[in-house]
């Protein structure tokens, strides 16, 4: 089986180092990574300027590729120019902190697994929830272990895995929950400061105000200890409207 490894925290990221680690024990792996951090970056792409793909040496290895880009950049520069043969599996990650509920739309992480799947390779993404807890042991394991089965998994197209796993001691996990997507509601602040020159700048902050209290959603589930796996997909036509209003709506224009 051959492995694209991509993330959106930069080719440098642990997180990285951590997913590669394990899945270079089941598979070849190819590493196309954003040369800096590309958070939140959602499914941006580079048009109006030329990306440059570098060599990266670790431990003087070579590791992967470092792109000027985002990671949707990554997965499709990857598949069209850096590989000799398309691969198998995308995996993107392993993301330092969760990307459920609304954030989904915002990450690059969840993009680049989106990205794969656009071109038909089957794809997952993967977080450990939590920017202060830094084993990443757990969750690369995990991700190993579904990279393993993956392909055998008859998933519909266009469909592919968003997993969250707990920041916590892997004996502590109790296990794995398919979820679907919290709606969880945010209030976002924007701090007013001033740079030494007395110029005004702000810095997005932002709080959960709301969210729903059911144990099958993706944040819940992780509160319980449990590995989320939710089934997403980039079709964002709403079918049920589609049947119920396309007729009317369609007339009454």
């Amino acid at each position: 089986m051959r492995v694209l490894i991509c993330n959106d925290d930069g080719i440098y990221a642990p997180g990285l180092a951590a997913l590669v680690e394990e899945v270079k024990k089941i598979a070849d792996v190819t590493v196309v990574a954003p040369e800096f951090e590309q958070s939140a970056k959602g499914h941006a792409i580079t048009i109006s300027d030329p990306l440059r793909a570098k060599e990266y040496f670790k431990d003087l290895e070579f590791f992967g590729w470092a792109v000027s880009g985002t990671p949707a950049d990554c997965v499709k520069i990857a598949i069209s120019a850096l590989m000799d043969r398309r691969p198998d599996l995308v995996i993107s990650g392993i993301n330092e902190g969760s990307n459920t509920g609304i954030n989904i739309i915002y990450s690059g992480t969840v993009s680049a697994a989106t990205e794969g799947r656009i071109n038909g390779i089957p794809s997952f993404a993967v977080s450990l929830t939590s920017y202060t807890y830094k084993d990443f042991g757990p969750s690369a394991r995990f991700a190993a272990r579904l990279a393993e089965k993956y392909l055998s998994i008859d998933l519909p197209p266009g469909i592919f895995f968003n997993v969250n796993v707990p920041a916590m001691p892997e004996e502590q996990i109790k296990g794995v929950k398919m979820t679907r997507q919290g709606r969880a509601i945010y209030e976002e602040i924007f701090h007013r400061r001033f740079d030494p020159k007395g110029r005004a700048y702000f810095w997005m902050d932002g709080e959960r105000v709301a969210e729903e209290d059911d144990p099958n959603i993706d944040e819940q589930a992780i509160r319980a200890g449990y590995i989320s796996i939710t089934p997403i997909h980039y079709d964002l036509t709403h079918y049920p409207t589609l049947e119920q209003l396309g007729l009317k709506i369609g007339k009454l224009l």
